[in-house]
Order: C-alpha cells, then structure tokens, then sequence
C-alpha cells in the first residue's frame, strides 16, 4: 500500500510539473521571430545604404531600436497574458513607438525642429488615450 502510495504521488507530482512547463510555454511572448525580423530589417537597411537607394550616417541609431523591439515584444506578451489590450500593453506600445521614433529621425537625419515638438505631442496624446481608455490593471 505504501509502494502504491508513494507511485501515485510521484505521478501526481509529475502531473503538476507538465502542467507548470505547459501554462509556461503557453505564457511565452511570441519574441522567437523578433530577431529574425530585426536582422531582415537591418540587412535590408544596409542594402539600401550599399546600392546607394538611401544614405545614413548615423547608424549607430540602430542600437536604439533593440529597447524599443524589447518594448513591442513586451506589449505583446502583456497582451497575450491579459486577453485583451490592457493599460499596461498599450504603454509598452506607446514607449516602442516613441523610440522607433527617435531613431528614424537620427537614421535619417530628419529635422528636429519640427519632429522633435510634434513627438511629444504624440507622446502626450498616446499617454493621455491610455488613461482614458478602459482595460486597466
């Protein structure tokens, strides 16, 4: 009785664990594609500056984009986890957006003084329409 007792604990432990790893796996974000496709849009931006389509010298603004691919997978995971697009996906979106922002205005050496004022209004408007819009914590 004590052998039976102890194998069917040990099966429900087990049981309990494969649970664990699936609900796991199931919370995952979905990022596995994140770096193929940040390395297709490099390599593509590359081309281009290679064939001459396009010139960047600030391409060092690049490396601003890896938080702001951090922040989209984020959002997704959070809205994955929450079922819906809750206050906390939308300001991961809103942060990646913003940063995705900031570097194509120094990838392409866009004017500052223009975009610079029209990115925080932008900012506050995103901000402004998460608080406003339902689906919070």
């Amino acid at each position: 009785m004590n052998e039976n007792s102890s194998s069917n604990n040990y099966a429900n432990r087990r049981s309990e664990r494969r649970q664990r790893i699936n609900e796991r796996r199931a919370m995952r974000s979905g990022g596995e594609w994140i770096g193929g496709a940040l390395l297709l849009f490099i390599g593509l931006l590359l081309l281009a500056r290679n064939l001459n389509f396009m010139t960047f010298d600030n391409w060092w603004a690049l490396f601003i984009m890896l938080p702001a691919i951090g922040s989209f997978s984020t959002a997704w995971g959070m809205y994955r986890a929450d079922g819906h697009f809750s206050m906390r996906a939308r300001g991961a979106l809103i942060g990646g957006l913003v940063l995705i922002a900031i570097t194509a205005m120094f990838l392409f050496n866009l004017n500052w003084t223009i975009l610079g004022p029209g990115l925080l209004i932008l900012a506050g408007i995103g901000l402004l329409v998460n608080v406003m819009l339902p689906g919070g914590e």
